[in-house]
């Protein structure tokens, strides 16, 4: 069984705003050690100051999550500052809105290496640390999205189903091993964070979350239930359903909905001149903030949310069983052997208590 949160050592790599920040506050308000990670030191410093002058625990370490190798060092800092590793959130996000042709080959592969592979990358660092502490919670924010595609969003789409085939596969390779590393994937609608104003945009306008909306709160909720009581799959906003109906029961019905103008394209249009300020090649200036501007009505509760996370499903159930019995014939295989030539430089975390 998971630790309490209050006795997890937690590292949220894209702790700088939005859905990131709100869960590294929602950690720490819980008891949690946090270690934030991104690449916006001043975001940070003010995300460990707000910690802090709460009575909480956290370090900062500056770390874009494309760079494998600083990726792995941020894992030696949260282990050398509180000696383990309980939970590893993986959020960190940007976006390019506009059609596909108008996104050129470097900026989708700047969104693949942020979204997709910084979270291979941060797996990659987290699951030696959590074998040392004898086990722990690997927790991904992916999307609605990566369930059903959306228009003008084309790079972003292809990450977060990426990221839901990888955490797949390596639930099933870990349960194969009866490892005790749980995989959790978080699956938020709507959620009013500044990725819409921080993201790139070819619309001639701002981009904004289509209704309904919700705040950034319920999923860091979501996210630190996980890391107490994991599951699979966690959709968080009740349109989510929506999405998955729409896929599973009629996906080309669904397309066609989406490619009239009105619901499709012109949902994600807002009234706002794009400013021509994005964070795809650098972080944006300033302390951070978790929530964006959408000026509609921001949804604060979601029954949906509080149902789905902690209700197990039956092949959830089935899955622990198995993972239970193959421990106790101690019959699993050996967990892979460390890579020959993989290092890390040390980082210079900003530590606070």
């Amino acid at each position: 069984m998971p630790k309490s949160v209050s006795e997890q050592v937690v590292v949220i790599a894209g702790a700088s705003s939005g859905i990131g920040r709100a869960s590294a506050l929602a950690f720490a308000a819980r008891g949690a050690n946090v270690v934030c990670a991104a690449r916006g030191q001043q975001a940070l410093d003010s995300l460990v100051d707000t910690i802090v002058a709460d009575g909480g625990t956290a370090i900062a370490v500056e770390t874009d999550v494309a760079d494998a190798a600083a990726v792995r060092a941020l894992a030696v800092a949260a282990e050398e500052r509180f000696g383990r590793i309980d939970t590893w959130v993986n959020v960190a996000a940007i976006g390019i809105w506009g059609r596909f042709e108008e996104i050129t080959d470097e900026e989708f592969d700047r969104v693949m290496r942020v979204n997709f592979l910084g979270q291979v990358h941060g797996v990659r660092a987290a699951l030696p640390a959590l074998r040392r502490a004898g086990g722990g919670g690997i927790i991904g924010v992916s999307s609605v999205e990566g369930v059903r595609a959306v228009p003008l969003h084309a790079p972003y789409t292809a990450s977060k189903w990426a990221l839901r085939g990888f955490y797949d596969v390596l639930r099933i390779e870990l349960a194969q091993e009866a490892a005790p590393i749980t995989v959790s994937t978080i699956l938020p609608a709507s959620i009013d964070t500044p990725l819409f104003e921080h993201s790139r945009s070819k619309l001639g306008v701002m981009p904004k979350p289509p209704p309904p909306v919700y705040a950034p709160e319920i999923v860091a909720h979501a996210i630190v239930h996980a890391a107490e009581h994991p599951r699979r799959e966690v959709a968080v906003g009740g349109s989510a359903l929506g999405f998955f109906a729409g896929q599973y029961l009629c996906p080309a019905l669904t397309e066609a909905l989406l490619s009239i103008p009105r619901l499709g394209v012109d949902a994600f249009r807002s009234a706002r001149p794009d400013d021509g300020v994005d964070n795809i090649e650098a972080p944006m200036v300033g302390p951070g903030q978790v929530h964006g501007s959408y000026p509609g009505q921001v949804l604060r509760r979601s029954v949906v949310t509080a149902v789905l996370s902690r209700i197990p499903r039956p092949g959830e159930i089935f899955a622990g069983a198995l993972t239970t019995m193959r421990r106790a014939r101690g019959g699993a295989p050996p967990p892979p052997r460390h890579v020959s030539g993989v290092s890390a430089a040390k980082p210079s975390p900003r530590t606070a208590r």
